[in-house]
């Protein structure tokens, strides 16, 4: 018996009642080597508390914990219900025991039961979820501006006038504008209000916003005469001038309908009154930002990495929700270790009128394992890129391309929000 089955046949997984809710976080906190201000913690706890919630009990003590939220992804024409996955926590007396395995397992088995054929996560570490099939579906760049002199743009600014809103009133407003987006690019969430107010805005600076890094709570400006849909609009914070540190802008979210309306929210930030520099923590790597500024030295790319992490729990029913750009006739032989359903020989038929996805025992044109599949599927990453690496084999010439082609989109997936 491996330490994965022992794990299997003596950890008690059941459903983390609300009663034990501070030991979970106690465990979280002690695995990630946090110590929250009690504003947080509470944070920390309503949200746990609205997550699907599975425990690895050893003697009636938690030595696991998986969070995960209902959440709705928007994915190539179309959206996707979600389980994302969330406060992920093993006790270090209990590491390798199998116990991660096996809370993953219970969640596949809640997937299923919610008819959740997809899941996510944000990675603290990289190396371990490939191994359970999860696979980076979406990048994000680190942007900087040298915003000491104005902001050098190749065209012409909207001239719609620019207006300060109140965040409390942010969430009605700006909604409409972000709703827009969901249907142009992939690997973005549906929001409510409580997910504007809490995860957006952070409105009651619960998690850090009041003094992030020196920098205060959010404002909001927005492009467009009130009463209607903004045109654009940017979430962002402010750092005044201090001691070795020059003032500084940092942009949580901007979403603009075309490219004037991204060059005046864009010369607004880079214009603001004891600021030098705007950051920007994650933006997408087609942001036309990148090309319409008329001096690129003062546009730097700091840093660039994997956003959003997707697993295909269901590969049937996420094929046949998407959208596909050209048509494409191909089988594939999927391997998934961990999802037997998944696994095997299947036969894929696609275009623009839909997907169909069935078993065959006829030649695989592609062997490829479902972690490439997931990185592939919201049309970020090339399917050839993982032939060129060895990770994928094409068994018939040029099929890679194929797939390539029908898995297109007009803009890269983005996860711009951790959750």
């Amino acid at each position: 018996m491996t330490s994965d089955d022992h794990a299997r046949a003596t950890t008690d997984l059941r459903d983390i009642p609300e009663a034990d809710l501070d030991q979970a976080l106690d465990l979280v906190h002690l695995a990630f080597h946090l110590k929250p201000a009690d504003k947080t913690r509470a944070y920390h706890r309503r949200t746990l508390r609205a997550c699907t919630r599975i425990g690895a009990y050893d003697d009636g003590r938690l030595s696991g914990v998986a969070g995960a939220h209902r959440v709705t992804l928007s994915v190539p024409g179309g959206q996707l219900p979600c389980a994302a996955l969330d406060f992920v926590s093993v006790a270090p007396t209990h590491r390798r025991r199998g116990i991660l395995t096996a809370m993953l397992d219970e969640l596949w088995r809640r997937c299923a039961a919610e008819q959740r054929p997809v899941s996510c996560l944000w990675a603290s570490e990289s190396a371990i979820y490939g191994r359970f099939g999860y696979g980076a579906a979406t990048e994000s760049y680190r942007i900087e501006i040298d915003s000491s002199r104005p902001l050098a743009l190749r065209i012409a600014p909207d001239s719609r006038p620019l207006r300060l809103i109140d965040p409390a009133d942010a969430p009605t407003v700006l909604a409409p504008r972000y709703d827009a987006t969901l249907p142009q690019r992939a690997g973005r969430f549906l929001r409510d209000a409580a997910w504007w107010r809490e995860h957006v805005l952070d409105l009651d600076g619960s998690r850090g916003g009041d003094d992030r890094d020196g920098f205060g709570a959010a404002r909001v400006v927005a492009l467009g005469d009130p009463g209607g849909i903004p045109a654009g609009y940017a979430v962002y914070r402010t750092r005044g001038p201090g001691e070795n540190r020059p003032g500084a802008v940092l942009v949580d979210e901007l979403e603009a309908e075309s490219a004037p309306v991204a060059a005046a929210l864009w010369s607004y930030l880079a214009s603001i009154d004891l600021t030098s520099t705007v950051r920007i923590e994650a933006r997408p790597a087609d942001d036309p930002l990148l090309h319409l500024v008329a001096d690129r030295d003062q546009v730097r790319v700091t840093g660039q990495e994997p956003s959003l992490w997707l697993r295909l729990v269901d590969v049937r029913a996420a094929l046949t929700a998407r959208s596909w750009a050209a048509p494409v006739d191909l089988v594939l032989d999927l391997r998934d270790p961990a999802l037997p359903a998944n696994a095997g020989r299947f036969r894929l038929t696609a275009g623009p009128d839909g997907a169909t996805w069935h078993p065959t025992t006829e030649t695989p044109d592609l062997a490829l394992d479902v972690r490439e599949l997931a990185s592939c599927y919201l049309g970020g990453t090339p399917l050839r890129h993982f032939v060129h690496a060895g990770l994928v084999t094409e068994h018939t010439p040029g099929a890679a391309h194929h797939l390539d082609a029908a898995l297109a989109t007009e803009w890269l997936p983005f996860t711009g929000e951790n959750y």
